[in-house]
């Protein structure tokens, strides 16, 4: 059975990833570089600003310059912090779907962004108590695509007294991604894969194992089903 939904943040939570686009094209311009919108939302979305920053470094031919990844980082940060004082948008159907999900399975996040900003907007949108547990950009070296922010979510989760009763295993989970990048993060994390067309078409989703065009087309219960008879990976719903 479905025991816990582990949620990326960034475009499936809260409306951030324009902002997110434009910081990064400016954080680029520092150095001399552009990034164009189909370049962030085809080969940067769900990088941490780690990554995004050594992948900046590696498409132009240049060896990592680790001093100033991390002034960059912490430029993009102070920026962040600025524009978000006030909070940000949820997306659409995000509050009610993390209100009913709540009420049914243990709920966490991994994401490529900092604690303080997920912390900070999750409190805007009185939805913090919502999350059991949260893994971060401070908790990994590496960034989705790899899977280090899941398995270190899915580590948190097995400590959770409302867990203890079995072994938690990956493929008892689901999780909800906005990125093919993210998807194939869960995916080598053993994690089945829900996929929003939020931030990339619906035919960009199609390795995970359902897609929607956003949470309203959602079928919570049709999901969950499907964990009681352990399909192999595929399994059809609605949004395919």
């Amino acid at each position: 059975m479905l025991r816990a939904i582990i949620f990326d943040f960034d475009g499936i939570i809260v409306n951030s990833e324009p902002i997110i686009f434009e910081l990064t094209q400016k954080m680029a311009s520092r150095e001399g570089w552009t990034v164009t919108e189909e370049e962030y939302y085809r080969d940067y979305l769900a990088l941490d600003d780690r990554g995004v920053i050594e992948r900046l470094y590696r498409s132009h031919g240049r060896p990592i310059d680790i001093a100033r990844r991390e002034e960059l980082v912490a430029w993009k940060a102070r920026e962040y912090e600025t524009i978000i004082r006030d909070g940000l948008p949820p997306m659409p159907g995000a509050l009610e779907f993390v209100h009913k999900a709540s009420d049914q399975f243990t709920l966490a996040i991994a994401s490529g962004s900092f604690r303080v900003e997920i912390e900070h907007l999750l409190r805007k949108l009185h939805l913090r108590e919502k999350f059991a547990v949260l893994a971060t950009a401070d908790d990994c070296e590496k960034s989705k695509p790899q899977p280090d922010v899941y398995l270190k979510a899915l580590a948190r989760l097995r400590e959770l007294p409302q867990l203890q009763g079995g072994p938690l295993e990956a493929r008892k989970c689901l999780a909800i991604e906005d990125a093919p990048l993210g998807i194939v993060a869960a995916h080598a994390a053993g994690i089945r894969c829900l996929g929003l067309a939020s931030s990339r078409p619906l035919q960009e989703l199609r390795q995970a194992e359902w897609v929607a065009r956003g949470f309203e087309d959602v079928d919570l219960e049709e999901i969950s089903r499907a964990y009681f008879s352990e399909p192999a990976s595929g399994t059809p719903d609605s949004g395919r």
